[in-house]
């Protein structure tokens, strides 16, 4: 019988551990749903209800159909504008990931230094001439004013220069090189593929920072049918008032395609981040 090691038992503390925090995990998503489906009467008894009600569908009814919130069409806008950033970030950060882990060039490090010296600064502080240029670009109240700034970051590219660094090997692309292999031959069909997994988990990332943002989007859009999620659930309480139903049903139906979309991607989320930190 092979005898399992020290380090890999498992004491009852860390089952109460691991339980406990899958209930902290759960329990708001689970709360939003039972304060959507009860009225405010039963809210806010004390103590209140932890069993949900029977209004689920009413109230979300009522959001997708409410006046001037334009819910579909604010679902549309938040996906158009979350997989554009998703696949513009993965695209230009493995660019600039590649230049700066495997090309030669004068500055390479200075630049890549003053790239992770930038994410040191607060994004707010760029929010005015962030706006100012895209007032003179004529972008306000337009979803490319949600797309063109985040077409890069900062992160996108340090963690595409780390994942390339560590997982593409240097006499891979010599190999390719002495075959006649070009830059963008190299880049297109030995470099992207090895780093599929971790572009994934970038876009993935991208996507959910897009679909959670609500500052910017706050700032930029002025027209109901351009608004995105976050923004349009903002104009249930000036037209319905303080109605907690009808704010938690808003705010689940924006939570829930995000729960849909990790039940069949946070597997590979997972393995993709590990992956990255095992060989990075």
């Amino acid at each position: 019988m092979v005898k399992t090691p020290k380090w890999q038992r498992t004491s009852p503390l860390s089952y109460v551990a691991l339980a406990l925090i899958t209930f902290l995990s759960i329990f708001p998503f689970y709360w939003m749903f039972v304060v959507s489906s009860n009225t405010n009467a039963e809210i806010s008894k004390s103590p209140p209800s932890l069993i949900p009600g029977g209004r689920f569908l009413i109230v979300a009814e009522k959001v997708l159909s409410a006046e001037g919130v334009y819910f579909n069409t604010a679902l549309m806008n938040t996906f158009i504008v979350g997989i554009s950033v998703a696949v513009a970030q993965v695209i230009f950060s493995a660019f600039a990931g590649f230049a700066f882990a495997k090309l030669n060039f004068k500055g390479r490090k200075f630049f890549i230094l003053f790239i992770v010296g930038t994410m040191m600064l607060p994004s707010q502080l760029g929010i005015i001439p962030l706006f100012i240029l895209i007032k003179n670009l004529q972008m306000i109240d337009t979803l490319y004013a949600l797309i063109v700034p985040a077409l890069v970051t900062a992160f996108g590219v340090f963690w595409m220069r780390q994942i390339i660094d560590a997982q593409v090997p240097n006499e891979l692309l010599e190999a390719a090189s002495i075959d006649g292999a070009s830059v963008p031959r190299i880049f297109f069909g030995i470099v992207l593929p090895i780093i599929r997994q971790s572009s994934f988990v970038l876009g993935l990332f991208a996507f959910l920072a897009s679909w959670n943002d609500y500052l910017w989007p706050t700032i930029v859009l002025q027209s109901p049918q351009n608004f995105t999620l976050q923004v349009a659930l903002t104009q249930l309480k000036p037209m319905y008032g303080l109605d907690y139903a009808l704010q938690m049903g808003g705010a689940f139906l924006a939570t829930a395609p995000l729960l849909i979309l990790f039940i069949f991607v946070g597997r590979k989320l997972v393995s993709g981040v590990m992956d990255g930190a095992v060989k990075g």
